[in-house]
């Protein structure tokens, strides 16, 4: 399968919408937690409305506008997207969301949407957000140089996050 990694059109936000939705329910359930399918419906189900997908219509055309400020990529397969990458650029700058489908997972595309990323940002502190439980992810993180701050939060009661950061990097002038 080819893949390609661009920055979106605002008629993507119809398929965004409900990737999100779709990432979260392959991502997120965890029966100890509480936190099933209609959980997972009840605070994200939304992204899939026509509200939330005006909301991701408006994000992709102020990040088009605005790619000094915000940013974000797609990652298109032969026939559909399967994944995505935004940040904003704040202080600091914040990753987030990031999102894969499982069938996209573990071709490196995580990485090629990382690069470009830190690419975007620069040599700022970079913070993010990531589910306690999501092994995976906090070791992606880890691997591109974020480490778990200790800040926790409990996001609307039930899903444990950790915050990672990213110092900022130093260039060295070798000439």
């Amino acid at each position: 399968m080819t893949y390609v990694i661009e920055a979106p059109h605002p008629d993507d936000a119809a398929r965004l919408g409900p990737l999100q939705l779709r990432t979260w329910l392959q991502t997120y359930p965890n029966a100890e937690l509480g936190i099933d399918e209609d959980w997972i419906h009840e605070q994200r189900g939304s992204s899939a409305t026509a509200e939330g997908i005006a909301h991701w219509r408006e994000f992709i055309e102020e990040a088009s506008r605005r790619p000094d400020r915000l940013f974000c990529r797609v990652v298109r397969s032969e026939a559909d997207i399967v994944g995505f990458l935004c940040g904003r650029r704040e202080k600091p700058v914040t990753l987030g969301p990031m999102y894969l489908l499982n069938q996209a997972q573990n071709q490196g595309l995580g990485g090629r949407l990382m690069t470009e990323f830190l690419t975007w940002a620069g040599p700022t502190r970079i913070c993010l957000w990531v589910t306690a439980y999501n092994g995976s992810a906090v070791r992606f993180y880890q691997r591109h140089g974020f480490k778990a701050t200790g800040e926790r939060e409990l996001w609307r009661g039930a899903l444990p996050n950790l915050r990672m950061t990213r110092e900022a990097t130093t260039s060295i002038d070798l000439g």
